[in-house]
């Protein structure tokens, strides 16, 4: 298996496994949060397409997709591409507020797409490619792939084990 097959592979579990985790449920239920301070479903989902759209248009030197389309305003919020989610306070946590699961998959659908188009030219030594060097040691290309699948699968994850506790 090449990189781009491998790379495809894995971030090609994340739309399915977000599906399952929205499926059938409405605004209300996308919002309930388990816990005071805890994330709910329709935040988890969005922060990580949110993260995987920042982080892909920055590899790519494009805009985000978040920044313009009509996603932001359908989840209740402004289209400001450095709100990721990252650091979100409980009150921020709770001001995402998807319209329906629409909304969160058909936007998660877009970014997968150019995601999808990245990874599929990709071979091994782009993967050494120094992106960030804001960190020490600077961030490779192959290092933030890695970051971002992990981010989203641990996120679905989460969103999975609330979805167990409304009951399917």
């Amino acid at each position: 298996m090449d990189v781009s097959a491998l790379l495809l592979e894995l971030y090609g579990r994340i739309p399915p496994l977000a599906r399952s985790a929205v499926d059938g449920l409405d605004a209300t239920a996308l919002a309930v949060r388990p816990a005071v301070g805890a994330n709910s479903i329709g935040w988890l989902v969005w922060h990580l397409a949110r993260v995987q759209d920042h982080h892909v248009a920055e590899l790519l030197d494009a805009g985000q997709l978040w920044a313009g389309g009509d996603w932001a305003r359908r989840c209740g919020l402004e289209p400001d591409p450095a709100d990721t989610g990252y650091g979100h306070s409980a009150e921020q946590v709770g001001s995402v507020l998807p319209e329906g699961p629409e909304v969160l998959l058909e936007y998660l659908d877009a970014v997968d797409l150019r995601t999808r188009t990245m990874l599929a030219t990709l071979v091994p030594e782009d993967l050494d490619r120094v992106v960030d060097r804001r960190w020490d040691p600077p961030v490779t290309l192959g290092v933030r792939l890695v970051s971002v699948a992990d981010d989203s699968l641990q996120h679905l994850g989460q969103a999975a084990y609330v979805r167990g506790l409304l009951g399917r």
